[in-house]
């Protein structure tokens, strides 16, 4: 089924990992895909390996904590396509895993600013553009970090996830009646370089990770990004304002 025909999507941390994924995914289900990332070398690779496919890529270099790069990142997809249909605002970071009264205040904010001022950056302007047009879905990144407490030296990471859940539910009503549909996606242990980060730091084993999802298994970025594909079509008409687990099963219990 494909699920994007004729759209344009905007997605963000596509250089790798689940927006790695989600630019293949994208394209498969037919849509043109905007990148960006601060990765460039990464983000050239993905855009060539959607275009290597049969799809239709263009990489945009942006720093999503930068609002000029956020606005430069949407015109760029209108002047490319015309039209921006909907997104996936992936990009984040872990930080420095530590305990919290440990932690620096240069952590907090970088966490904060890349993983929530960043997502609200590129809603404000996604939703900005998708108001000219009168329709849209957005799907923000969040985790199930955000959805449940995490210890581990985790805080930073998890208000900022969780901050990702609030903003995406006001958005979602804010925006119920003008077309323009907001959700989020909450995944647990994802195959992406975070993770890899957190096995390196000492956070957890690859089995410990595997282990707490009832599935038994770590997720794979497809699976994370066939969600938001979902999210962003039509067959999802009827949902905003939710906050899906993608989790094996982690926070049913």
């Amino acid at each position: 089924m494909t699920l994007l025909p004729g759209r344009t999507a905007l997605i963000t941390g596509a250089a790798s990992g689940i927006g790695a994924a989600a630019a293949m995914v994208f394209a498969g289900h037919g849509a043109r895909v905007v990148l960006g990332d601060i990765d460039e070398k990464g983000g050239h690779e993905t855009a060539a390996r959607v275009n290597q496919n049969g799809g239709e890529a263009v990489f945009v270099p942006a720093d999503v904590t930068s609002a000029r790069d956020v606005a430069d990142l949407v015109r760029a997809t209108v002047d490319r396509f015309g039209q921006l249909d909907c997104a996936l605002n992936n990009a984040g970071v872990d930080g420095v895993v530590t305990p919290l009264h440990e932690s620096t205040e240069e952590n907090w904010q970088q966490v904060l600013a890349v993983n929530l001022t960043g997502v609200w950056l590129c809603l404000k302007y996604e939703i900005g553009q998708m108001l000219e047009s009168g329709s849209g879905a957005v799907v923000n990144v969040s985790s199930v970090a955000g959805v449940v407490g995490f210890g581990q030296g985790m805080s930073a990471y998890v208000a900022a996830k969780h901050g990702v859940v609030g903003l995406t539910r006001a958005a979602a009503l804010e925006y119920a009646t003008r077309g323009i549909r907001v959700n989020a996606i909450c995944p647990a242990a994802v195959r992406t370089a975070m993770l890899d980060d957190s096995i390196r730091q000492g956070v957890v084993t690859e089995e410990q990770a595997g282990a707490l999802q009832p599935m038994r298994r770590i997720g794979e970025p497809t699976e994370i990004a066939e969600t938001a594909a979902w999210l962003c079509s039509d067959a999802a008409s009827f949902v905003t304002g939710h906050a899906m687990a993608v989790d094996g099963g982690l926070t049913a219990g």
